[in-house]
């Protein structure tokens, strides 16, 4: 990895940025406290709220963080499927007794004005999701001081990374929770995602950035692993989803390591693109006739899920978790970062001397 990059790391750990409320600035000074690198999720925040939450996060901690952009979306060129779901989805409205979201609430997730409070304000990190920003902003970001990472699913996207001139690729495999962060939305590409060590192999071999590793990754001996493939450094959400200082609401986190939710999934159903989800009742009944449409199913099941929420019924609400959720602990995050770290160390020495790695 770059040098500029490495001296922000003591620990090779990026705690993934996760949207909807998780990565609250307590969990991301925690993080980077301990020598990881915490991120905070700009995703459905206004640039005052993004901004808002950055300055106090600097009051937490004085260690490097960073910050999360979620790319704008084309425009539909069909709607009619995303009315053919709203009607589908009544009942849920009905039985939350509360209406469904309008699903022409915007677009672009201010991304114009969030990019006018990083260059304003820069922060030492900067990650892009859902797409490569134009060289322009990137450049634009390094003069500010920022270093840029930016999501890739394949080794073709990760090659669009390098052109747009960013500093990092994040590798996401298919193993990942949440929103898989690939570039052009295509229904007919669903199921094909790539898994973690496959992708890095061939993104190490696609472009010469530095790889940081994303997906299912709870453990240090798979840090280990990895970095053993070639990645500089590990990225992991829900092995932080379970932390006190997670934004995450209680259901969600019990959920992780409860039976009754036996499975992950790819599903469409709570935003009209591919994320990894606990299958609960919403996934089950839902999912199959959800439309590629995001963000307008996004905006549409919103008040659906909050209600959900609300009503304490973790079977609406959106589940996001990772392949490995069931290996979640209930560490505080500066621990967890710790045993992660030791484990790390632990799985290097057993590898180096022919031993078991776990």
């Amino acid at each position: 990895m770059s040098s500029a990059l490495t001296d922000l790391l003591p620990h090779p750990i990026v705690q993934a940025p996760m949207a909807g409320g998780v990565s609250v600035p307590q969990l991301v000074a925690a993080v980077s406290e301990a020598g990881g690198l915490g991120f905070l999720a700009a995703g459905y925040k206004t640039a005052d709220g993004m901004y808002q939450e950055i300055k106090q996060l600097r009051g937490l901690t004085s260690r490097p963080f960073g910050v999360n952009v979620f790319l704008p979306q084309p425009e539909l060129s069909e709607s009619g499927a995303v009315e053919v779901y709203a009607h589908q989805l009544a009942g849920e409205a009905a039985w939350y007794e509360t209406e469904l979201g309008d699903p022409d609430s915007g677009r672009d997730d201010g991304y114009d004005a969030k990019l006018a409070v990083l260059l304003d304000n820069p922060v030492p990190v900067v990650s892009f999701h859902f797409g490569v920003p134009g060289r322009d902003v990137l450049d634009r970001l390094r003069r500010a001081g920022t270093l840029t990472l930016v999501t890739a699913t394949t080794a073709e996207e990760a090659r669009a990374v390098e052109r747009a001139g960013a500093d990092a690729v994040i590798a996401q495999g298919v193993e990942a929770g949440g929103h898989q962060g690939t570039h052009r939305d295509l229904p007919e590409n669903d199921g094909s995602g790539i898994g973690l060590l496959s992708l890095v192999a061939q993104i190490r071999e696609a472009v010469s950035l530095p790889v940081v590793a994303a997906g299912g990754i709870m453990r240090g001996g798979q840090i280990a692993a990895v970095l053993a493939a070639g990645a500089s450094a590990a990225q992991l959400g829900t092995a932080f989803l379970a932390t006190p200082e997670s934004g995450a609401h209680t259901l969600h986190k019990r959920a992780l390591t409860d039976p009754l939710y036996a499975r992950t999934e790819l599903t469409r159903a709570f935003s009209g693109r591919p994320a990894r989800v606990l299958v609960n009742r919403f996934v089950r009944e839902h999912g199959p006739y959800a439309p590629a449409a995001y963000p307008e199913v996004n905006h549409l099941t919103s008040p659906l899920r909050k209600a959900a929420a609300r009503a304490g019924d973790a079977q609406g609400m959106s589940l996001f978790a990772g392949q490995g959720h069931r290996l979640a602990r209930e560490l505080p995050a500066g621990e967890l970062v710790e045993v992660l770290a030791a484990e790390l160390a632990a799985a290097r020495t057993a590898l180096s001397a022919g031993g078991d790695a776990r």
